[in-house]
């Protein structure tokens, strides 16, 4: 099974992947968890040119284009040798963030970044995709608890900017079954129990 989490940043997905994890991990399964952009030596390197700050002047294209070559290598290198072994793989993000902050928060032609990422991700396509959703302004909140300095390039981005994303995200939401949301204001605890009540209703349904 390939399990994804999306949202915008500071909404907690990082907390339910690792809490999914452990669910796993008590009932004897075998899972193997990444984060986007990462999860192999190229792939973090990319990570490092992507989310530096002193990378202020990249183009919107590139930093689309950085995206997918590092997606192309996690697949490629760990997503589906994992899933042939009969791993549950479970991603902090995947190719759903292109579209939500390149396509939607960058403006570039939705129907170019789709085909890119279709052609990054090959057959590895998600199972089931988690939306933690919650106000822009909550995660202007969260971010000011976070010290400026510590915040990556693309946590910088102006509000107007996350308002897009969001809104791409609710749209895909709307318009694709894979796809759960979930309000991220809930307690923790709550969205892990229904994240998991989801899941093994999808194991149950295959």
């Amino acid at each position: 099974m390939f399990v994804t989490f999306e949202g915008l940043d500071f909404c907690g997905k990082s907390t339910q992947v690792e809490l999914l994890e452990k669910y796993f991990i008590d009932k004897k399964k075998k899972v193997i968890v990444i984060r986007e952009p990462g999860g192999t030596p190229i792939s973090e390197k990319i990570r490092d040119i992507l989310l530096d700050k002193k990378n202020s002047e990249m183009a919107d294209e590139t930093e689309l284009l950085l995206f997918s070559a590092s997606r192309s290598q996690l697949v490629n290198q760990t997503i589906i040798k994992s899933i042939e072994n009969n791993y549950i793989v479970i991603s902090d993000r995947f190719h759903d963030s292109s579209i939500a902050y390149q396509g939607y928060g960058r403006g570039i032609d939705l129907d170019f970044v789709t085909k890119l990422q279709n052609f990054a991700i090959g057959k590895a396509v998600p199972d089931m995709t988690f939306f933690i959703d919650i106000p822009v302004e909550e995660v202007v909140k969260r971010m000011s608890k976070v010290k400026k300095i510590e915040l990556d390039r693309i946590e910088n981005s102006r509000l107007d900017f996350y308002h897009r994303v969001r809104d791409g995200y609710i749209f895909m939401t709307e318009n694709n079954k894979r796809f759960r949301k979930i309000d991220g204001m809930l307690p923790k605890d709550e969205v892990n129990k229904i994240i998991i009540t989801e899941i093994e209703r999808f194991r149950k349904a295959i």
